[in-house]
C-alpha cells in the first residue's frame, strides 16, 4: 500500500508519521541479573519487592543490565510502600569501594502472581528514576508465572 494513499480527499497513512524520532531501546538483562531478580521476588512472595539494576549504556539504543541488588523495603500489604533512600547511597558507595565500575540504569519490582504491568504508582516510580537518568530501565516480574515456566 502506498504510504500516503488518498480515498475521497482524505489521506490514509500506513506507518508512523515521518517526523518522530525514533526511540526504541533494546535492554539487554544478563542471565546473573535475571536470576538474582527472580530469587529476589519469589523470597517475598506474597509481597511485593524491589531492587535496583545496574549497568551500562552500550550506545544511545541499547542498555546493558548486569548486575542487580535488592532494595528493603517497608510493606504492610502487597504492594511496596517505602525505599530507604539511605540504603541506595551506601550501595552505590560499595560499588565504587570494590571497583564496580557499572551505573544505576533502573529499578526492578515484583508484580506476584498478577503479571507483568506498571501500575500507577510504578509510572510515577518510574517518573521519578527517570528525573534523575532520563534513560532509566523500569522492570516487572512476576516470581509465582515464571515458575510456572513463563519467564515474565
Amino acid at each position: 500500500m502506498f504510504p500516503h494513499a488518498s480515498l475521497g480527499g482524505a489521506s490514509m497513512r500506513t506507518g508512523p508519521p515521518d517526523d518522530l524520532p525514533d526511540t526504541a531501546e533494546t535492554v539487554q538483562i544478563s542471565s546473573l541479573a535475571l536470576l538474582k531478580m527472580l530469587l529476589h521476588g519469589r523470597a517475598g512472595v506474597p509481597l511485593e519487592v524491589m531492587g535496583l539494576m545496574i549497568g551500562e549504556l552500550i550506545d544511545d539504543y541499547t542498555i546493558r543490565v548486569s548486575d542487580v541488588f535488592s532494595m528493603p523495603q517497608t510493606a504492610t500489604g502487597q504492594s511496596v510502600e517505602a525505599v530507604d533512600p539511605e540504603y541506595q547511597v551506601h550501595m552505590l558507595d560499595k560499588l565504587s569501594v570494590v571497583g564496580r565500575s557499572e551505573k544505576v540504569v533502573g529499578w526492578y519490582h515484583s508484580h506476584p502472581g498478577f503479571g507483568c504491568w506498571l501500575s500507577g504508582e510504578d509510572v510515577m516510580t518510574a517518573r521519578s528514576y527517570e528525573q534523575l537518568t532520563p534513560r532509566s530501565v523500569s522492570v516487572v516480574i512476576d516470581p509465582i508465572q515464571s515458575v510456572r515456566g513463563k519467564v515474565v
